[in-house]
């Protein structure tokens, strides 16, 4: 078993935790990580994009002018490529499909490969809860700044990009809408993290740990 420590919303010491080395202790598996993005990209793309051949362009049905005798080039139709408005060569057409099939178990393998990295890397803070008495951005501020000099993460609260990604055990109004104005942070289930989503972001924070890591847990025994 791995141990973590805990910090709360002050910046203090709140304990630790065991985290079970199947979830964070994991070899780094660059190939496994590399498909099960691609394959999450790929299920993502809409595959609407389509382009108009020559052939179904509209117009050209006449001949532009004679074969010979105008000084001009030859052309046979409008609708030909090098034509303004004529037919796309070789674009793309909705006929492709993008999408990839993803086992549970390359998911779950893929996103314990990450968390297993960026924890040796040291870029996962455990929070024990984050609540707020009121919806107010400040107090998020203020917790943020606490978690900063707690850790010596500068960019926990100082960052204008999204650079933490909170992972929460629960829906809770007034966290939500305390943090959603931080542009260094974004929100997230933690039942809907998954490898790409974790890698967009340099830090992951998970709140309320011993229920998250539980969770992460189960996920590995599937």
């Amino acid at each position: 078993m791995l141990k973590a420590k805990i910090y709360n919303q002050k910046g203090t010491d709140a304990g630790s935790i065991d985290l079970p080395e199947k979830v964070f202790g994991v070899k780094w598996k660059s190939d496994l990580v590399h498909q099960v993005v691609h394959g999450i990209l790929g299920n993502k793309r809409a595959g609407t994009a389509d382009s108009k051949g020559r052939g179904e362009v509209r117009g050209g049905g006449k001949k532009p002018w004679k074969q010979k005798g105008t000084g001009q080039a030859r052309h046979g139709s409008t609708r030909s490529p090098i034509w303004v408005g004529g037919g796309v060569t070789h674009g793309p057409l909705a006929e492709k499909n993008y999408k990839r099939k993803i086992s549970k178990k390359m998911r779950a393998g893929a996103l314990f490969s990450v968390l297993s990295k960026k924890f040796k890397d040291g870029e996962i803070i455990f929070v024990d809860s984050l609540e707020m008495k009121d919806i107010k951005t400040k107090s998020a501020v203020e917790v943020m700044k606490n978690l900063t000099k707690a850790t010596g993460i500068k960019d926990l609260s100082a960052s204008k990009k999204p650079r933490v990604l909170v992972a929460i055990s629960g829906k809770n109004e007034k966290m939500q809408k305390s943090f959603r104005n931080l542009p260094s942070l974004e929100l997230a289930l933690v039942n809907n993290i998954n490898p790409m989503l974790v890698l967009n972001y340099k830090y992951l924070l998970i709140e309320n740990p011993e229920a998250a890591v539980k969770f992460l847990a189960t996920r590995a025994d599937k």
